[in-house]
């Protein structure tokens, strides 16, 4: 069953504006295609292409911020600002990862393809933003699906 109409298109833009960061280093903090960005820099970037501005700033934070405490900072974030999504992948689904069982979720990513050929971007450190295969070992790390407002 197609979809079509505005929630379609922006998923499509979504997609769209994910694919021209690839390649971007990955850096820490950083948000900026071309220059650096690590995961969450890559979603604020596409807010900032679909919206014009961030809806807040992100606090600073740690490379290893997600190896301590119990405090679901991404997870909160996400609620915040984007809506969930229960459907199955759909292009433009914005997936938070859990990286290891009982670990806080500390991962992003947007969905570029589904079906066999499954695939999501992400800044990945010492890979940067990079298209990878959605294979079950990620699959099994989703917390939460999300969709751009």
């Amino acid at each position: 069953s197609g979809r079509w109409g505005p929630m379609a298109d922006r998923d499509a833009e979504v997609v769209r504006i994910a694919r021209g960061w690839i390649g971007t280093p990955y850096f820490h903090q950083g948000a900026s295609a071309g220059v650096g960005t690590d995961c969450l820099g890559l979603i604020r970037g596409i807010w900032r292409e679909l919206y014009g501005a961030e809806p807040e700033e992100a606090p600073a934070y740690t490379p290893d911020w997600g190896e301590y405490g119990r405090s679901e900072i991404l997870l909160a974030g996400a609620q915040r600002h984007l809506l969930p999504d229960e459907a199955a992948e759909r292009i433009g689904q914005v997936l938070l990862f859990r990286m290891r069982a009982g670990a806080v979720a500390k991962h992003l990513g947007v969905v570029s393809a589904v079906g066999n050929s499954a695939a999501f971007i992400h800044a990945y450190d010492r890979h940067g933003v990079t298209e990878s295969p959605l294979s079950t070992p990620w699959r099994q790390r989703i917390a939460a699906r999300f969709r751009f407002p």
